[in-house]
């Protein structure tokens, strides 16, 4: 059987998320119009909408329900 390689990020998920989209966006400055660039742009929303999500969830402001009413 195969052992899974496991290791702990020294980063948290949103800020890997937002490297990718400051590396991304310097790409993109090099990239000419055409399907990769659109790929590159699609990237960047995906990453940038995982990082608020990611935020979100992690927020003081979000509470588990309080109990089920049956």
């Amino acid at each position: 059987m195969l052992k899974r390689r496991r290791f702990k990020h020294t980063n948290s998920l949103s800020d890997r998320l937002m490297q990718d989209v400051e590396h991304l966006q310097k790409l993109l400055a090099t990239v000419k119009p055409g399907q990769e660039r659109d790929d590159i742009i699609r990237r960047i929303r995906r990453n940038e909408t995982a990082s608020h999500i990611e935020e979100w969830l992690r927020s003081p402001g979000l509470q588990p329900p309080t109990g089920a009413t049956r």
